[in-house]
């Protein structure tokens, strides 16, 4: 399994990014995906999952409203739709899949990841 990220880059605050992420595997539909982002001396938080069905969606909550996860099993991808970024949400993103069915915050669930992609918002 190989997940690659992509689509990040510099945005201005209140501009919008959207990052895809391909899946390489027969049972990309099977799983949950998830969004992660560490920024500069912190730790790697959740930002959204989408279980196998895309209407099963979660998010943290500084980026309710803000931030849509979806994902297109035809081409074994999943997109995180970003607007009216801030300067807070400057982090390299990270995706991964979860070995279940349902979306998860939970990162220990998560055992497969890309390799990230920056996001840089300036003010």
């Amino acid at each position: 399994v190989q997940l690659q990220a992509s689509g990040g880059g510099l945005a201005q605050a209140g501009g919008s990014l959207k990052l895809s992420c391909v899946y390489s595997g027969r049972t990309f539909s099977s799983y949950a995906v998830g969004w992660f982002r560490q920024a500069p001396g912190k730790e790697r938080e959740f930002v959204a999952g989408v279980g196998k069905s895309s209407l099963d969606t979660q998010y943290i909550d500084s980026v309710k409203g803000r931030f849509a996860i979806s994902r297109d099993n035809a081409k074994d991808t999943v997109y995180l739709q970003m607007s009216n970024l801030q300067p807070e949400d400057t982090a390299i993103y990270y995706c991964a899949r979860a070995r279940r069915t349902t979306a998860t915050v939970r990162k220990e669930l998560y055992d497969s990841w890309g390799q990230g992609t920056l996001v840089t918002v300036s003010s």
